[in-house]
């Protein structure tokens, strides 16, 4: 009988056995996952360059803008922008998460110092204990019982699957993703900057473009006024030239309101206040756009801080995955204290009656419901993937831009071209149209129509240079320069 009990009772620890090693098999069981790697598909050459590998975008931009205005407005916007002060304590922050990564996998160490006082029945087992008992000849067990603690604590989980280490790689590579978020919006800020200084510039030239074009008019209007007088014209081509001098006079208002945005847009950009915006408007017309060079598309890796950004978030992904993966595996602790603990004040350091000490070891293992940690893991491979798709717009978008603003350079440099050659001749026609209104062999209309093509000429002729200036800016900032 004894016998079948002990045959029973051994079948039923082998089951036992055999059933903890298969919720220990099943917790080892790792879901399947899919990842990606990042496919970085540039062509070794621009179409239209032959391959040289200088860049532009090395070329600091106190080097790259020579006017002196511009450079005080960009250093202090990198100085006082609200968005990029912003930037730059989510950076610190970044770097306060790697201390706080890096503190996670090394021992913990507490001082600890307590005091507890507790009365129990005479009727429990605890009451009767101490009703029996004496800690000392002649003396009774105090009631209430107070006991006092000091010592120092400490715990520390092992590292064994190197998740505690991985996460702080990720800390580290978050860090840098961070300060090279920040030197992409540098670079945005310092082609905004330069591009609504520019933006002013012109501005100003078509206000000085407008009010000379009026006094053409005025004068103009003088002569006919004359004419009217001795009978060679009639008032409606007096009325007609007041009329379009008034027009334009109307069109003063309008730039000087867009000049005063554009100023406040600027000084938005700088961090303060409305206020005049210091510039050198008279050679905006003689300056001549900057010359870039491309260099290679493969140097837009190195020198474009949205693409280092993504490759950092990429690698951060891919080490996200790995720590995920380590919460499927056992983890290990080890817990120890040292210290001191007594019912009485006076005895509290009496070594050693009140000393105490222990140490203990433990391993956690997930078995069922583990639907949080797959979740996790799969979260990390889904933003992994993301992650690579999103490494490989951030290139395609970079390049893009690159092929667009060079294509948009050297068009605009033909249209200027044209643009100036109109100019030119309209220029000379209206003297032409002039001397023939005044000896009665054109219309007066001739004249009107002729003074509004010079003033659009001159007005798309400024334009174009502004879009000239704007476009080499927005190349110099699409090769990932003005950020160093």
């Amino acid at each position: 009988m004894i016998k079948r009990k002990m045959i029973k009772s051994n079948k039923l620890t082998t089951v036992a056995f055999l059933g903890v090693f298969a919720l220990l098999l099943h917790s080892c069981a790792i879901p399947k996952i899919t990842s990606k790697e990042a496919e970085v598909g540039l062509p070794t050459a621009y179409s239209n360059t032959a391959g040289d590998r200088t860049n532009t975008a090395k070329v600091s931009w106190k080097t790259f803008f020579k006017d002196p205005y511009l450079q005080q407005l960009i250093d202090s916007t990198l100085v006082n922008n609200k968005e990029m002060n912003i930037v730059l304590q989510k950076v610190n922050r970044a770097n306060n998460e790697i201390q706080a990564r890096k503190g996670e996998y090394l021992p913990n160490l507490n001082f600890g110092a307590g005091a507890d006082l507790e009365k129990v029945g005479k009727f429990t087992r605890n009451g009767a204990v101490e009703e029996n008992l004496n800690i000392r000849e002649d003396e009774r067990f105090p009631e209430p019982l107070a006991n006092y603690q000091l010592g120092l604590y400490s715990s520390w989980e092992l590292d064994v699957w190197k998740k505690l280490r991985n996460a702080k790689k990720v800390a580290v590579m978050e860090y840098m993703a961070s300060v090279e978020g920040k030197n992409f919006l540098m670079t945005n800020l310092v082609a905004e900057v330069a591009n609504s200084y520019y933006e002013l510039i012109a501005l100003d030239n078509q206000l000085s473009n407008l009010e000379a074009n009026i006094e053409i008019q005025k004068n103009a209007l003088e002569i006919v006024k004359l004419l009217k007088e001795s009978a060679r014209t009639t008032s409606l081509a007096v009325k007609r030239f007041e009329a379009e001098a008034q027009k334009n006079e109307s069109e003063i208002y309008k730039l000087k309101q867009e000049i005063v945005e554009t100023e406040n847009r600027i000084n938005f950009l700088v961090g303060r206040t409305p206020q005049p915006v210091l510039r050198n408007s008279n050679d905006f017309m003689q300056s001549e756009p900057y010359l870039l060079n491309a260099g290679l598309p493969s140097q837009l890796l190195e020198n474009r801080p949205d693409i280092r950004k993504a490759e950092l978030e990429l690698s951060a992904a891919k080490l996200d995955i790995k720590v995920a993966k380590a919460n499927f595996y056992p983890s290990f602790g080890i817990k120890a204290g040292v210290g001191f603990e007594a019912f009485n004040p006076k005895f509290l350091l009496n070594s050693p009656e009140s000393l105490l000490y222990s140490i203990a070891g433990e391993a956690l293992m997930p078995l069922v419901n583990r639907n949080a940690i797959k979740a996790t893991y799969k979260n990390a491979s889904a933003k992994q993937i993301e992650a690579a798709f999103e490494y490989e717009q951030t290139i395609l978008k970079a390049y893009t831009e690159v092929v667009n603003q060079m294509a948009k350079i050297d068009n605009l440099e033909k249209t200027y071209q044209f643009k100036n050659s109109q100019v030119e001749a309209l220029q000379e026609s209206i003297s032409i149209a002039n001397q023939l209104f005044q000896s009665a062999r054109a219309d007066y209309m001739e004249v009107l129509l002729t003074q509004r093509d010079a003033l659009e000429a001159k007005a798309e002729l400024i334009a174009t240079r502004k879009d000239q200036m704007v476009a080499s800016v927005s190349l110099y900032r699409a090769l990932g320069g003005g950020w160093n």
